[in-house]
């Protein structure tokens, strides 16, 4: 009863200090320095309040919060990167000198929301192609290792264990639809090819869209196209300008 009590005390606690602070105003360098130093809550009202970054540093501040961090604080950042790239165009040149093996982590955050999130900022970067060539090869590598780990797996395995590594390369296959162009062709090949005999039919249908956005990959189409699952031949009659 005494631990029920205390949660709660600390829950409602928790819940006074969320909405003291979201009526709070605070000045630019004030959010910065709680993104940097805050709480958890803090770091969550902050991300939902920042309105811009001025500079790289201030920009890497925001992006330490992608990653590693609490759920909220994760999906806090991640809607206001995507926010700050689209209404401050400068904003772009700062996060592309950060490092893009944050953004490739990010992309294959637990959260799917965040995932999506960090597809569409990082796409928003792509005119950069030192930024492009850097996070596709991590996207690569992201793949590789879950696929690797996929083979080891055996039926007995818990659901959940498969689950987390097919998540990790659906999305990194999401993200590969707007950035195959900066693969290493070889790579790519060998990549898509292991994904075309994954059971889950939506490993299969993001590579079909992958082929056939690229208008490539002839041999690997000709499978698919007589692929058991409806959606990964329709996926293969879309094709995107990109």
């Amino acid at each position: 009863m005494n631990i029920d009590n205390n949660n709660n005390i600390n829950f409602n606690n928790n819940i006074e200090l969320a909405y003291l602070l979201c009526e709070k105003q605070y000045s630019h360098n004030e959010l910065i320095n709680m993104l940097n130093n805050g709480s958890n809550i803090e770091k969550q009202i902050a991300a939902l309040k920042l309105d811009s970054v001025y500079d790289i540093e201030e920009a890497q501040i925001l992006l330490n919060n992608l990653t590693g961090t609490d759920g909220k604080i994760r999906e806090a950042v991640a809607l206001k990167i995507n926010s700050i790239l689209s209404v401050y165009p400068k904003s772009k040149d700062f996060f592309c000198k950060i490092s893009p093996t944050v953004f490739a982590d990010a992309t294959i955050d637990i959260n799917g929301n965040i995932c999506r999130l960090i597809i569409d900022s990082a796409s928003s970067l792509k005119f950069d192609s030192e930024f492009s060539t850097k996070y596709t090869s991590k996207l690569i590598e992201i793949s590789k290792k879950a696929l690797s780990e996929l083979d080891k797996f055996i039926f007995k395995d818990k659901k959940y264990v498969i689950n987390k590594q097919i998540f990790k390369l659906y999305w990194s296959l999401e993200a590969l639809k707007n950035f195959y162009l900066y693969a290493d062709k070889n790579e790519l090949s060998e990549l898509l090819t292991k994904c075309i005999n994954q059971k889950d039919y939506t490993i299969r249908e993001k590579t079909a869209q992958i082929i056939a956005n690229s208008g490539k990959f002839e041999e690997l189409k000709r499978i698919l196209i007589n692929d058991k699952n409806y959606y990964v031949k329709k996926a293969l009659n879309h094709h995107s300008i990109l």
